[in-house]
């Protein structure tokens, strides 16, 4: 076995536990069955708006054809409301399980159209680099929101929130809290209109789980938030003292996006 096809292996078996048999003939199917949703979150530190076009027109004009040629429904990139440098980009990239992955990774550089028409992104030499890096995040979908929900295309922010915990134990008590104690319904209930959970499970700042939900504008999110606060569900949820929240997170991060006129989220 070659060290790629090896190494490829091992990260995809420790993802996912046991895979079906399915993804080792992926490669040679069309699209790979419908399953649970995989995600992947690609963020790109830019330095100027030359890297900013460049990356925005691969992904415009190559990447997001190819993927959606492979099965890939939706792709979102997203740009921050209020950078305080260079905007990073954010890419939300949609599989239909880990055999779909694996499909894409091993099929998409015989695109021609997607090498030819991201060929400036694709070998930008080292002196004039596309991008400065690429942090990337591999997510399983939660098993109560196990399908990306993209919302009505109109305007609108994101909020992209992320949850880190201490303990690989308490990052599965607050998915606990999300999936079986009602916590998702909530923000379902209150209008959030979420567009997916996932847990991290190949990626930076392990163990943490990630969402994504929608605004109006601004006013529409701190209206959300506050009814949030004062649920009575949620607080029935949040005093249960294994569900506290010191205990089972260490710290939140929150990102407010807006999307591309291209992005298909």
């Amino acid at each position: 076995m070659k060290r790629r096809s090896f190494v490829k292996s091992t990260l995809l078996t420790a993802a996912a536990g046991t895979v079906a048999p399915a993804v080792a003939s992926a490669a040679n199917s069309a699209v790979p069955p419908k399953g649970t949703d995989y995600y992947e979150l690609r963020v790109y530190t830019l330095k100027n708006d030359e890297q900013q076009k460049l990356v925005e027109d691969f992904l415009q004009n190559a990447a997001i054809p190819a993927f959606n040629s492979m099965g890939v429904k939706h792709v979102g990139v997203f740009t921050e409301l209020k950078p305080e440098e260079q905007t990073k980009l954010y890419v939300l990239i949609q599989y239909n399980g880990i055999a779909h992955f694996d499909h894409i990774s091993d099929n998409i550089n015989n695109d021609t159209a997607y090498k030819t028409k991201g060929a400036a992104y694709l070998t930008a030499p080292a002196s004039q680099p596309a991008y400065e890096r690429i942090e990337s995040s591999l997510m399983k979908a939660f098993k109560h929101s196990p399908i990306l929900a993209p919302p009505d295309k109109k305007t609108r922010i994101f909020e992209l929130r992320q949850y880190q915990s201490a303990t690989e134990a308490a990052g599965q008590k607050k998915i606990e809290m999300f999936n079986d104690q009602g916590e998702i319904d909530i923000f379902k209930r209150l209008g959030f209109n979420p567009v997916f959970w996932g847990e991290t499970i190949i990626g930076p700042q392990r163990p943490n789980l990630t969402y994504m939900i929608t605004f109006d504008d601004l006013a529409a999110k701190d209206a959300h938030w506050k009814a949030f606060g004062g649920d009575s569900q949620w607080k029935k949820i949040s005093s249960v003292p294994e569900y506290a929240d010191a205990l089972l997170v260490n710290k939140i991060t929150s990102t407010l996006l807006v999307p591309t006129a291209y992005s298909q989220i």
